[in-house]
């Protein structure tokens, strides 16, 4: 059966490559709706990106919401220095031709869950988590009707992205991914210690040009943009890929290997604000909230993603 999603993004070029994964398995997946956010950059980018995406994929009847403006308690950090001032800096993408919907994010969320099939709809949440921490704020009830959420966000054992302790989606609101984990919903996460291992060397980069198709090419253009401040950074052979985690984990679990934890999320810290603290070895009596991915293949990750890419336009 097609997995119902609800795609949670505040897209740069790693999730772009994530949501033209999806798109490119319609075998897999329906997408019930785009939910934008602040995160990578502001809120009028992410919608504007979310719909170039669309248009990019010949899929513009999926429709795009703008959720929350700004992080749950505070003020909005971004990455334009990673993914350049539109937030999909690399190729000329299509400009749309559809417009967002009037309802506000946060809103559809809440009135999909409620309309569906208890446990029909996955979260597939590849940004911060400000709308749906805010959905089931105003909507507890909500929380028993999600099969599961799968989300790139955290790390533990390879330390942070955007502080020494903290990767990018919580930091920027470490409220609402508190609010999200204590919630009671099935729960995946794919943390740097995976992400970081899914490298974009350049012969995967070559492979995705040499697809020859308008979303291949994209996709090698977007990430060849993003990919130097990574690549001065660590110095690796590519940069890592997070966002296509997400719906490789969906189709082929066993591409990957974890374990079911507790994960905290620290909220107070001066040092570790936005750290996820992984219990990967059941020190606390805390409960496991979340199956949370430690490796992962690189080879059948970029195998997946290519064979995604090519059914595309």
């Amino acid at each position: 059966m097609k997995k119902k999603l609800i795609i949670l993004t505040d897209p740069g070029q790693d999730q772009a490559a994530a949501i033209l994964m999806i798109l490119g398995a319609p075998e897999a997946f329906e997408v019930l709706g785009l939910v934008a956010t602040a995160g990578n950059i502001d809120l009028g980018h992410t919608t504007a990106d979310c719909l170039k995406l669309l248009e990019l994929a010949g899929r513009t009847d999926i429709p795009v919401f703008a959720g929350c403006p700004r992080p749950v308690l505070r003020g909005l950090v971004t990455a334009e220095h990673v993914h350049g001032p539109t937030g999909l800096d690399g190729p000329d993408l299509p400009e749309p031709t559809t417009t967002i919907s009037p309802v506000h994010g946060v809103d559809f969320i809440v009135r999909t869950l409620r309309e569906a099939e208890l446990g029909a709809i996955t979260i597939c949440s590849l940004s911060p988590l400000t709308n749906l921490a805010m959905a089931l704020v105003q909507a507890p009830d909500i929380a028993p009707r999600i099969s599961e959420i799968v989300a790139m966000a955290g790390a533990y054992f390879e330390v942070g992205n955007i502080t020494p302790t903290a990767e990018f989606n919580v930091y920027v609101d470490p409220e609402a991914a508190r609010i999200v984990l204590e919630a009671g919903i099935p729960t995946t996460l794919l943390p740097l210690d995976v992400t970081h291992k899914m490298l974009s060397t350049p012969a995967r980069l070559a492979a995705m040009r040499a697809l020859a198709n308008r979303c291949g090419i994209a996709t090698a253009e977007m990430l060849e943009f993003s990919e130097s401040f990574d690549l001065d950074k660590y110095g690796w052979d590519g940069a890592p890929l997070h966002g296509p985690c997400v719906p490789t984990f969906m189709l082929s679990p066993d591409i990957f290997s974890g374990r079911r934890i507790n994960v905290s999320v620290e909220t107070s810290g001066a040092l570790t604000l936005g750290m996820t603290v992984a219990d990967w070895w059941g020190i606390t009596d805390r409960p496991k909230n979340a199956f949370y991915v430690r490796d992962g293949d690189p080879d059948r990750f970029y195998a997946l993603l290519l064979e995604c890419l090519g059914n595309l336009p």
